[in-house]
């Protein structure tokens, strides 16, 4: 069975040797992918120098680069890491073993439940973030993943070979979370331990604008896999400010059989209106998105029996 290690990288000359190094002694015979994402220092020719395959992506952002991982390499099972040696190599067995074992179409390296994460990491707001994202995607699908946003996850091929990778940046482990709780794949949490960078190597995550574009994602995901949900709570929204702008008109009407608040029923006339738009489209959208999901499941089962026939080959 052929294991491919992915790492995504962004100026990680200082630990990327580390990285390569690391996992070679953990799984020697793994191929090791490290996709220079337009890198101002020496990060390929390190890559390089330590054995691993290393190819260029052009297109700035890590999503793009998880985008080209997926669709160029072939292998039975992927393991992806950060390039900036902050997930310990030695936690890929427990990351694999259940995807080998065809027990998960998704593992996630949980950072956060033994409390590593937050103890070695130091950047602001980074722990509040974390849990925002968590809190929402596990309200909306009723889950209790513990690490959204980890970049240390092992793959089947099923999964890596099905998924739609739209995100360009940082916000790629949100979606794949989003993706496979959707998608009803198996999804398995391994504790794993976590490090901060070492001295010198620096984050290219900027907490607020990552955030920002994380959230947004969600938003956006949420309107795509849950369209009744979403325009629902818009109808709700409509329908109450309606009746809060319309309600002193209404009074009116009954006691003095005359409308002197003309703008304010105007206004709640308009946001009822708004209401019933929201809900009959959020209507619409859910059997378009009813629709999408039983095609993906037919598509999902060709290519559960393609990758079955080969690996009987």
């Amino acid at each position: 069975m052929e294991i491919a290690i992915l790492v995504p990288c962004y100026n990680e000359e200082q630990t990327v040797g580390q990285v390569i190094d690391d996992f070679k002694k953990q799984l020697p015979n793994a191929k090791i992918y490290v996709y220079d994402n337009n890198s101002s220092d020496k990060t390929s020719e390190v890559a390089l120098a330590h054995g691993a395959i290393v190819k260029k992506e052009m297109k700035q952002g890590k999503g793009n680069v998880v985008r080209s991982m997926f669709q160029d390499i072939d292998a039975d099972y992927y393991v992806m890491v950060d390039g900036d040696d902050t997930y310990p190599a030695e936690f890929v067995h427990d990351v694999l073993k259940p995807v080998m074992n065809n027990e998960a179409n998704m593992v996630i390296g949980d950072r956060l439940s033994n409390g590593t994460y937050f103890n070695e990491n130091k950047r602001a707001f980074h722990n509040l973030g974390n849990n925002l994202v968590k809190g929402l995607i596990n309200t909306l699908y009723k889950s209790d993943i513990k690490d959204i946003m980890t970049g240390y996850r092992a793959f089947d091929k099923l999964f890596v070979k099905s998924m739609p990778v739209m995100s360009p940046g940082f916000e790629i482990e949100t979606e794949m979370s989003l993706h496979a709780l959707d998608k009803r794949f198996k999804i398995i949490e391994v504790p794993i331990d976590y490090r901060d960078r070492p001295e010198g190597s620096e984050s290219k995550l900027n907490t607020f604008s990552d955030g920002f574009k994380v959230l947004n994602m969600i938003f956006t995901l949420f309107k795509e896999f849950k369209p009744f949900q979403f325009f629902s709570i818009w109808a709700g929204i409509f329908f109450v400010l309606g009746l809060l702008s319309g309600g002193p008109v209404i009074y009116e009407f009954i006691t003095d059989q005359f409308i002197t608040k003309v703008p304010s029923a105007i206004l709640a006339v308009g946001l009822v209106l708004l209401a019933v738009i929201s809900f009959a489209v959020g209507l619409i959208l859910d059997t378009i998105a009813s629709l999408n999901k039983k095609q993906y499941e037919l598509e999902l089962n060709r290519l559960t029996q393609t990758f079955g026939e080969k690996k009987y080959e």
